[in-house]
């Protein structure tokens, strides 16, 4: 195998990605089957999971953050595929923009579940599988898993949890050869980057142009990453190239160093 050949992942990876059926999680599950694997994907969002079906996607509605969805989605994927080779946990929300002593207890505690407890429960669920096939599990953190974030934080604190459960994971299963990792998006291209400008704008009282402004002046490279820039990250970790590589939390970011 050649160094340019090790930086592809292996044809037929069986592949489970959360939140697989729009944004981020889409072009992930998009990049692993243009890659040759067999993809299951779950989304909370109905319509979501329709489109994919309609792509050729096996798709499941899930809330990611219910243990016994959770449970059913990666039953039926096992039972589908016959194991698991890499598990995306991707199923994440924004959460509430407001300042702590406005963040309402059921808001912060839905961040929370959904972006950190569904991270745990796919690592539950897919365990057994993993360290079967050495597979990897890679779970999507944020920048906001390692600064400081006003108005946002329970989204940063779901965020850092996911790096400090990474961490665990990479120790507690690399000895039976299965890897863990987090990718800590900056801020990437989408409907969804569009809502958070504009209610930190609304929370700010400026305009939406002076906000995205702002916050892109925070980014070395001035400018949004895309979705594939994610995904081809995921790909890098599922590739032999990157079989060395575990417990790292891993900025794909465009160079933010302020939030």
């Amino acid at each position: 195998m050649t160094i340019l050949q090790s930086l592809t992942p292996p044809k037929g990876l069986r592949v489970v990605v959360t939140a697989g059926a729009a944004g981020i999680g889409q072009a992930i599950a998009t990049g692993f089957r243009q890659a040759g694997a067999d993809v299951h994907v779950c989304d909370i969002d109905p319509a979501a999971v329709d489109a994919a079906r309609a792509a050729g996607f096996a798709a499941m509605l899930c809330d990611a953050a219910d243990p016994d969805q959770s449970r059913a989605f990666f039953d039926a994927a096992r039972a589908d595929m016959g194991g698991l080779d890499v598990v995306i946990a991707n199923a994440g929300i924004a959460g509430p923009t407001a300042s702590i002593d406005d963040v309402d207890e059921a808001a912060w505690d839905r961040t929370l579940e959904v972006n950190l407890r569904g991270v745990y429960l796919a690592a539950r669920y897919a365990a057994p599988d993993l360290i079967a096939s050495r597979g990897s599990f890679i779970a999507l953190s944020s920048v906001a898993g390692r600064l400081g974030f006003a108005l946002r934080s329970p989204y940063a604190a779901s965020k850092w949890g996911v790096v400090g459960l990474i961490k665990s994971l990479a120790v507690e299963l690399g000895p039976q050869g299965v890897r863990a990792n987090a990718i800590l998006p900056g801020i990437v291209k989408g409907p969804r980057i569009e809502r958070v400008i504009a209610a930190r704008a609304q929370q700010l009282g400026q305009s939406y142009a002076e906000t995205e402004k702002q916050n892109l002046e925070k980014v070395a490279l001035r400018r949004m990453v895309a979705p594939e820039d994610i995904a081809a990250m995921c790909l890098f970790l599922s590739s032999p190239g990157g079989g060395n590589i575990t417990g790292q939390a891993l900025s794909v970011c465009a160079g933010v160093e302020a939030l």
